[in-house]
Formats: C-alpha cells, structure tokens, sequence
C-alpha cells in the first residue's frame, strides 16, 4: 500500500487540502481530483507544452511535477482565465484571430503566454517567438497565435 502524503495547495484561487500518493503528477492531480481538464496532457516529458499552468505565477509544466510538490503553493489552470460569456483578452484574440484549430495546445499557449504579456505590454514577434519557443502546435503554422498574443497585448494594457 502507498503512503499518501497530505497537501494543502491553492488552486485557481480556492484551497484544497488532499492525501495524495508521492507520485501523483500534478497534472493528474488537476485533471482526475480536481477535475480540472483544462489541463492537457499530450507527450508526458515536458516537451509539447500542452500541460502549462502557472505555479506561483510562473509557465510550469505540470506533467512534470508532483502533486505533493504543489504543497503551499498557489496553481493557476487555464479555467482561471474566462468564461464562455467572459473572455480573457487572450482567449478573445486567439479566437478572433484564428489562432487555435483542434485545441489541444491551446491552454498550454494560453498560461504561457499570460505572465508574459502582463510584464511584456508591446511585445515584438521575436519576444513572442522566444516566449512559446516550448509549446507545440500540430495545426496552426504559429503565425496567427503571434497575431493573437499581439492583439492581446493592445486589450491587455488597455485594462
């Protein structure tokens, strides 16, 4: 029998305090406890990007971590971002511009490019580049999540 291991983590701005075994991914975590399926799991090594959410503020991939990892850390998924009637500015531009076509990388894109556009307020393609240089897109050919983030940046700061 695994030990299970008790964790207190901030998720999307609500507390959850679990028993967790110590190799419980935080990914998996998200998705199967919390239900939190925002949260794709694509390659399993951190290569795809499509797992990012942010860890105390920062682009993490979560299929690289251990739940118990998370213990008093604050996690934010891409369910932190909008709702269907409320869009995040990025959400918005993304869609606007055609930036997604199957989806499956878009949360990863979304929670990396996030922090950045709200520290970067006039990013250049290149810094756009450089930021999502870790997430992979099958479908897009890129060019429209640039014009996404950038369209973000403009309502973003406009805030």
């Amino acid at each position: 029998m695994s030990k299970l291991h008790p964790i207190k983590v901030t998720v999307n701005g609500t507390v959850y305090e679990r028993s967790v075994e110590a190799r419980l991914l935080l990914s998996d975590f998200l998705r199967h406890d919390l239900g939190l399926t925002g949260t794709h799991v694509g390659c399993e090594h951190g290569i795809c990007g499509a797992c990012t959410v942010l860890f105390d503020g920062e682009p993490t991939r979560s299929c690289l971590m251990f739940a118990v990892q998370a213990d008093g850390h604050d996690v934010r998924t891409v369910e932190s971002l909008g709702t269907p009637d409320d869009l995040h500015p990025l959400q918005e531009a993304f869609s606007e511009e055609h930036a997604l076509q199957c989806g499956f990388c878009t949360p990863g894109f979304l929670m990396t490019l996030v922090p950045f556009l709200e520290k970067t307020p006039d990013p250049t393609d290149e810094q756009i580049r450089e930021t999502i240089d870790g997430n992979i897109c099958r479908c897009t050919g890129y060019e429209n999540i640039i014009k996404a983030a950038k369209k973000a940046s403009k309502a973003m700061s406009a805030r």
